[in-house]
């Protein structure tokens, strides 16, 4: 009997539970809402209203499951560039420029020069984006974290002015789907990843590249086009976050051939993952999507899709 291809699911994560826990709390959620928040729960970052010109946009999340072999490969800076770009990269969907960074350590016992190596790692991306870190929080707890593993969380905060405000309202029919390549894995996948690896030696280069930050490559984009909709891909690929950004009477067809993908992606292939689980899990080397009208698309833009009337969510062309 041949081998069921490795899922992510297999490794021990449903990405269709984590849709469910969004849905569980949303009901708690809005009923925080305040007269300062704008926009829907479940945003790549939340809107909250300064005044009538200007919104904060912020968003948490963590490194996850990479840390476990970035700490074997001696690359823990590696995931701090992944923390920060990671909360930049959410925060700029709403066309919000950061502001500052918090962060969170927690391991079962505090190593300080793997905390240094994380903090240091953020600091670079920040540094580089004007992004200030402002502090954080380092926990000791045993009894909770694994012997030797520890986790890194981290929020960035951001400005935007209302009238540069990019939430996804204006896309429309005949608009393109523009892909900005991605350094590699980024931060997702890696509970599969690490399934796949076992306790055998990797490839750190090949499986631990920092996620890329693209507020430099978004920043020249917005000066010469109208963008409608950026999408940051995450868990779920391309499908899973470039709908999130899509207003209700379009969706988006996205050509797998476009685009030629990374040695990370044919590594995972050759393991016997499944061009559908790629495809659901992985950002098979599209690492954001910016929506803009056709007619400002660029000689230089990889165009990976359209946007089509009446059509519900993200298909692929070949589909």
């Amino acid at each position: 009997m041949p081998q069921r291809a490795p899922t992510y699911a297999d490794a021990g994560v449903s990405l269709v539970t984590a849709g469910a826990v969004v849905e569980r709390l949303r009901g708690a959620v809005e009923t925080t809402r305040t007269a300062g928040v704008e926009g829907a729960f479940g945003a790549f970052a939340g809107l909250f209203r300064i005044d009538d010109e200007r919104l904060l946009a912020a968003s948490t999340d963590s490194v996850g499951s990479k840390l476990v072999l970035a700490r074997r490969a001696g690359k823990l800076r590696w995931c701090g560039a992944d923390l920060a770009a990671h909360g930049i990269n959410d925060v700029l969907t709403t066309g919000a420029e950061p502001l500052f960074f918090l962060d969170y350590v927690a391991a079962s016992a505090i190593e300080p020069e793997q905390v240094a190596e994380l903090v240091e790692g953020a600091a670079e991306v920040c540094r580089a984006a004007g992004c200030a870190i402002l502090g954080g929080e380092t926990a000791e707890l045993p009894g909770i974290y694994r012997d030797e593993e520890l986790d890194f969380c981290g929020t960035v905060v951001g400005v935007v002015a209302r009238e540069r405000l990019i939430d996804g309202s204006r896309v429309a029919a005949g608009d393109a789907v523009v892909g900005l390549p991605s350094s590699g894995l980024h931060a997702n996948g890696f509970s599969l990843v690490r399934r796949l690896v076992g306790g055998d030696a990797f490839d750190a280069e090949l499986l631990l590249p920092p996620t890329r930050c693209y507020l430099d490559e978004v920043r020249v984009l917005r000066a010469r086009a109208d963008v409608r909709a950026l999408a940051h891909v995450t868990g779920g690929g391309i499908v899973g976050n470039l709908e999130r950004v899509l207003p209700e009477g379009v969706g988006a067809v996205i050509d797998p051939g476009a685009w030629e993908r990374t040695r990370v992606f044919e590594w995972l292939a050759e393991e016997g993952v499944s061009e559908d689980e790629l495809r659901r899990v992985f950002n098979l080397g599209i690492g954001y999507c910016a929506v803009l009208s056709s007619e400002d698309v660029g000689a230089d833009d990889c165009v990976i899709g359209h946007i089509e009337a009446s059509l519900d969510g993200v298909h692929w062309s070949d589909a």
